[in-house]
């Protein structure tokens, strides 16, 4: 769009969707519904992700309500410097343009994601999974119904009804502009996005997380960390799915019976490193070491063991996904080295993983969770949905 909304309009519109979502509950729940037994259901994540409640609908108007209350983003100043000819330099924040969120499953990204991009003065192009098209569509129905309400554009928000191949083409050669790209999914999602994006692309990446469990680890700690990282949420790229427990930890062996009792409680599936053979009962051995790297989105663990704290930060740092990495212990010095080391997004010490999410980190929402070093890293919220831009105010100076 050619014409920033003032902030005073965005902020009408966001209020106004929050009432028609909490309003129209009952026609969101039921077009989800006639998503959900569409489904296949061969994913358990996939399923989790697409299933619509009275709590994600809670969720929606929550995040949309707080984005209308919160600051403006765009034009806030950075920087400022008076050359010494006289001119005065401003740095300020600035919106992007046009956003594309491409996502899978999630009907709460048509709200959440797009209302963040929203509010930081984007144009919105939304591009669901067929799977959830029935939700989706709805609630981009009653986004227009806000923009209209508020006598804005309906062009603000365009859902992008594309197959595979459309929606190739049009990351390839796109038929209006797109400043930024925001893939929501799996591994394959991403890849195909980042092979056939011309624009810029924010990788919101895969989890793969780790818990190291350090020789002076609080076992109790320890184990309601990996039982809340595991069973939580699956679905959640938040979630655990590696464990390293230290070779000199204590009761050690009883402690490795504590997790798989309560594990089995729900049913995972346990892997032992080559280091916990014959040690990890109900296990099976590593089938490769592709396993390491995978992000399993299932009741699923691979447990293995380590030496030393160094030795922990080695693994982490090669087989992650950059996403979170947490060390159990009450040993500070060890887990300021793991903090400062370990090359993730998100680094913990004695507390869950599954706490990386724009809501439970301060920021009221977010967009996506980046594993980029550039140009935000981790939970992107409303202020890092931005770019910037040179304001410089002179009376004739040349140079």
């Amino acid at each position: 769009m050619n014409t920033l909304l003032t902030i005073d309009e965005r902020n009408a519109v966001l209020r106004s969707m929050a009432k028609l979502v909490e309003q129209e509950k009952e026609s969101i729940l039921k077009a989800n519904k006639i998503d959900l037994d569409n489904y296949s259901g061969d994913d358990l994540a996939m399923e989790d992700r697409l299933k619509v409640d009275d709590s994600k609908i809670k969720g929606m108007v929550a995040s949309l309500e707080h984005l209308a209350s919160q600051e403006d983003p765009v034009g806030v100043e950075r920087f400022s410097f008076k050359h010494e000819n006289g001119m005065q330099v401003y740095n300020k924040t600035a919106s992007f343009g046009t956003v594309m969120i491409i996502y899978e499953s999630r009907p709460d990204v048509t709200v959440e994601a797009a209302g963040i991009a929203f509010k930081s003065g984007n144009k919105i192009l939304l591009k669901g999974g067929k799977e959830s098209l029935n939700s989706n569509l709805r609630i981009v129905e009653l986004w227009h119904q806000a923009l209209k309400e508020n006598n804005v554009s309906t062009e603000w928000v365009e859902y992008l009804q594309f197959d595979r191949k459309q929606t190739q083409e049009f990351l390839a050669h796109p038929t209006q502009p797109v400043d930024l790209i925001v893939p929501r999914g799996g591994e394959r999602l991403i890849k195909f996005v980042k092979e056939n994006s011309s624009a810029q692309v924010i990788v919101s990446g895969r989890g793969n997380n780790f818990v190291y469990v350090h020789d002076q680890a609080d076992l109790d700690i320890a184990l309601n960390v990996i039982l809340n990282g595991k069973t939580g949420k699956i679905s959640a790229c938040n979630a655990v799915d590696k464990v390293l427990i230290d070779s000199h930890l204590p009761n050690k062996e009883e402690f490795l019976k504590k997790i798989v009792d309560k594990l089995s409680e729900y049913d995972v599936e346990f892997i032992a490193d080559k280091s916990l053979e014959g040690k990890l009962e109900n296990s099976r051995p590593v089938k490769s070491e592709d396993e390491w790297y995978e992000e399993f989105l299932d009741y699923k663990i691979l447990i293995g063991e380590v030496d030393s704290v160094s030795e922990a930060i080695a693994k982490i740092n090669k087989y992650s996904g950059g996403h979170s990495a947490s060390i159990i212990s009450k040993d500070d010095q060890a887990a300021k080295q793991f903090m400062e080391t370990v090359d993730n997004a998100a680094v913990y010490h004695n507390a869950s993983t599954r706490f990386t999410d724009g809501g439970q980190l301060g920021l009221g929402g977010e967009l996506a969770i980046s594993t980029d070093k550039l140009h935000q890293r981790g939970p992107i919220g409303l202020q890092h949905l931005v770019t910037n831009k040179w304001y410089i105010h002179g009376n004739g100076q040349i140079r």
